[in-house]
C-alpha cells in the first residue's frame, strides 16, 4: 500500500517537469543516441515534435554530444529522479 502523504513523483522531480522529459523522449526515440544538439533537433522535426518540444531542444548547447535524455533533460534544468542504486 502507498503512503497517501507522500509524493506522487520522485525527489527531485515535479509533473509538469515529468511531462516535459516524456514528450522529449518519444519525440527523440532510443535510436538516436549519442547525438548532438542538431541531430536532435533534425529527428524532433522528423517525427513532428511540438513546437514546445522543438523549441527546448534549440536552447541546448551546439558543442556538446548528450547520451541520453537524462543528459538532456538535466541540461535544460528539468528536474529527474535522484539515482536510487
Amino acid at each position: 500500500m502507498t503512503d497517501p502523504h507522500a509524493p506522487r513523483t520522485a525527489p527531485g522531480t515535479d509533473e509538469a517537469g515529468l511531462e516535459r522529459r516524456a514528450a522529449i523522449a518519444e519525440a527523440l526515440g532510443k535510436e538516436v543516441w549519442p547525438a548532438d544538439r542538431d541531430r536532435l533537433v533534425a529527428k524532433a522535426e522528423e517525427s513532428g515534435a511540438p513546437d514546445a518540444v522543438l523549441g527546448q531542444l534549440r536552447r541546448l548547447p551546439g558543442h556538446r554530444t548528450f547520451e541520453n535524455v537524462r543528459e538532456v533533460a538535466d541540461e535544460l534544468g528539468i528536474g529527474t529522479e535522484q539515482q536510487r542504486f
